[in-house]
Formats: C-alpha cells, structure tokens, sequence
C-alpha cells in the first residue's frame, strides 16, 4: 500500500460511532436467501470434488486412468478444493460472528460443520477471534489472535535468542507456508491456557470429528491417496487464509498505538487494508478484503460486505491495496514508533547505521 495514498485516507473526516452505525445498520441483517446458496456453492463444491476423486481413484485402481494422469489431476482437483476452504472458513468466520445467519444455533451447527472441514475448533477459534477484533491495533494488548508483532524499541532490547526466533518467525517461508500448517494440524489441537469449559470441549469434540472423519475418508480412499489430498488441500487453504490475515493489518501505515490512544473506529478505518482483489479471488476468500468494513461491525456478513463499502464514500475512500502492492508487505516486519509505521530489517540496519555515523560525526 502506497504510503502517500494511505497517508491521505488518513485525513478523511472522521465519523462518530452513532453516524458510523447508521450507514452500516442495513447491512448487518443476514439474508437466508445469499447465506444458504453460499453455502450450497461452497460446501457442495467440496463434496463433489471429494465425489469426483473417489470415482478418479476408482478409475485408477481399475487401469481405466493411466496413474501419472491421475495423480496430477488429483492434485491439481485438491488445490482447487483447498480455495474452496478458503470460502468455507469465510462462512465458518462470519458462523462465529453470529453474523451468517439469524439464528445462533444455525450458525453454530453451520460453524461446526466448517470448522470440521477446515480443521478448526468453533468455540474455542471464535473466543480467540472476539479478542483480535477488541485489542487489534493495540500494542498493549498484542498476542492473541494475531501475528506476532514487535516494535523497533523491543526488537533491539531483545535478547539474540529472541531476535533469532523473531526472524525465523516472519521468514515468507515459515509465515506462509510451514506455520499455516502447523497452526491448523498442530496448534489447532490444543486448548489455550485461559480456555473456558466450553471452548476447552470444542477442541476435544472437533478433535474427535477429525479422527472419525479421516478414519472414514482412509477407509474408502486408502491412506495415501487420503494423505495427498488433505495436504493439499490444507496447504492451499491455509496459506492463502494467512496470507489474506497477515496483508488485513500489516501494511506500512498500519495502526499501532497504545492503551488509551486505541480508538476502535480509528483502529478499524485505518488499521485494516481494503485489499482489491480480480474478482474471482474475491469470491473465493469471501469478500474479506473489504477488511476495514468487517473491523467496524463484524456483524455484516460477508456477503453483504461489498455492498456496505459501495454505500457510502465513507468507506470508499480508504485507499485499495492491489496483489502487486500487497506484495511489498513482504517486507514489513517491525513496527517503527518514531515513524509511525511498519518497517523491514534492512530499513533498520539502515538506520542505525545513520545513527552511527551522526555519533560519529
């Protein structure tokens, strides 16, 4: 996100909570009617691809699909069911907003179910959600639901072994591609300490699911062919999923402040990217880039997000990031108080060598 156009939808004017609310109240109403056939387009596209690699593999076993085809279409039918995923978390997110539909246990049946093909405990992923949503933007209260951020000041008053670790842990390849899979296979399995009873069950009842439903899926499809599909499907969803969480708050003029700076309608407008997406991509993440309209009122779901943004200029205004200016977000791994702004570690080793030479001089 280009500074100078972020650093300009800084200076819109401001609206108050009451104003804010009004444009949004519309569209924070769940429509049966879009939820469900969202529902239908996504989970029943998962269902036939998995019906699809069945009669495939079938095929193959039978030597009426040569096995190299086979398993390149396998693959390949898999990544297009892991963007899918993407879609079925959207709902399973917009479930554990209450927002999806009007019914609460609607959307907690619904939660379950998508939480199920997405390897995610409802109760507990939602419990943690409610608090990214409270504290985002806020450096006093970092570490739950979010990605680990530090700022200048504390990345040069850390120990080596905690730079070391800082690094490894904003490394592309970890970040994108080893960390989404170990979050969902992995960390997913876990309670946080400070769980409560309910959220603590939602583990262990989706951890049960998934062994019955893996069970399952290995005794019809064998545990190879069930082994490559799951990986990839899991590896495509779950590196876009982070991928679209970390370009939502961690661009150059992101918003950082702390305790009694924090402003959540601040924190919302300015601390979360609208991330333009071609609008296939935009359906397949589920209208999520339209973050800083979900941050004001998670209670729009996702199908009505787009339509709330295109109501007012109020939204309109806050500048778009495209794929190739998401990019350079690559880079932004501290955030610089002095800047006011997010920063890489050459910038840094930059700095400080011009400091170095200040002293010196």
């Amino acid at each position: 996100m280009e500074k100078t156009a972020q650093s300009t939808g800084k200076k819109r004017k401001k609206k108050s909570v009451s104003e804010w609310k009004s444009l949004v109240a519309e569209f924070q109403k769940p429509h049966a009617g879009r939820a469900w056939w969202q529902v239908i387009n996504t989970l029943g596209s998962v269902l036939g691809i998995w019906v699809g690699l069945f009669f495939l593999h079938r095929a193959m076993g039978n030597g009426e699909v040569s096995s190299s085809t086979g398993w390149w279409v396998t693959v390949l039918l898999s990544c297009l069911a892991g963007l899918f995923l993407v879609r079925a978390f959207i709902i399973f997110h917009d479930c554990g907003h209450g927002s999806f539909l009007k019914s609460k246990r609607a959307n907690n049946t619904l939660g379950f179910i998508t939480g199920l093909l997405t390897l995610t405990p409802y109760h507990h992923w939602k419990w943690e959600h409610s608090k990214h949503h409270a504290t985002t933007g806020d450096l006093s209260r970092r570490g739950v639901g979010d990605i680990w951020t530090l700022t200048v000041k504390e990345y040069l008053e850390s120990t080596r072994w905690k730079r070391f670790t800082y690094r490894l842990t904003r490394n592309p390849i970890i970040l994108f591609l080893i960390g989404p899979l170990f979050l969902f296979f992995v960390l997913q399995r876990f309670c946080a300490k400070s769980a409560k009873p309910r959220e603590r069950r939602s583990v262990y009842l989706m951890n049960l699911a998934i062994v019955v439903m893996s069970a399952s899926l290995i005794a019809i499809f064998g545990f190879v062919p069930w082994l490559v599909i799951q990986l990839t499907m899991m590896t495509v969803a779950g590196c876009s999923g982070v991928w679209l969480f970390y370009v939502q708050h961690q661009f150059e003029d992101a918003y950082w402040v702390k305790g009694d700076e924090w402003d959540y309608t601040t924190a919302a407008m300015e601390g979360s990217s609208f991330y333009k997406l071609p609008k296939i991509l935009q359906w397949f993440s589920g209208n999520i880039g339209f973050h800083h309209v979900h941050h004001l009122n998670p209670l729009i779901p996702n199908y009505n997000l787009e339509r709330c943004h295109l109501s007012d200029p109020y939204f309109e205004k806050v500048p778009p990031m495209n794929i190739m200016t998401s990019l350079k977000s690559i880079n932004y791994r501290l955030w610089d108080e002095e800047a006011n702004k997010m920063i890489g570690f050459r910038q840094l080793k930059r700095q400080l060598a011009l400091q170095e030479l200040d002293q010196a001089a």
